[in-house]
């Protein structure tokens, strides 16, 4: 079996980023996990994540701003897919997700299954776009 790629998850609410982590990491992901915007784009520059889950509403640097930061960047900004999760499930959210450089985007309350679907299938068009 080939080595799943690194999964960053960021979430002011280590609850939710707690569930998240156990989850894909019971399908073999590896985890590494950020409660803030800071610790989250500091993580990004060692881990190199394949994914990132991105809570949108955080102290200090929001979702917004990390996405816009992480997709701009020199080295991994290309290929990383970006994942909001959020409560904010208005249409105009979801557009400023994807004007922000988001790939997809996930509603909380968040459903593990559907989570999950949701990163393969990130994951899957990120091997298409690399090949």
């Amino acid at each position: 079996m080939s080595q799943l790629p690194p999964i960053l998850v960021v979430d002011d609410n280590s609850d939710n980023a707690e569930i998240i982590r156990e989850y894909l990491e019971a399908r073999g992901y590896p985890i590494h996990v950020a409660h803030d915007g800071d610790e989250a784009l500091a993580l990004f520059e060692t881990v190199k994540p394949s994914l990132v889950l991105l809570d949108v509403m955080m102290p200090g640097r929001d979702g917004w701003e990390v996405c816009r930061i992480m997709k701009s960047h020199a080295e991994l900004g290309r290929t990383v897919r970006v994942i909001m999760v959020t409560a904010l499930d208005q249409w105009e959210d979801k557009r400023e997700a994807l004007q922000t450089g988001a790939d997809d985007y996930v509603a909380k309350p968040f459903d593990l299954p559907q989570l999950a679907t949701t990163v393969e299938r990130n994951l899957a068009m990120q091997k298409t776009l690399a090949t």
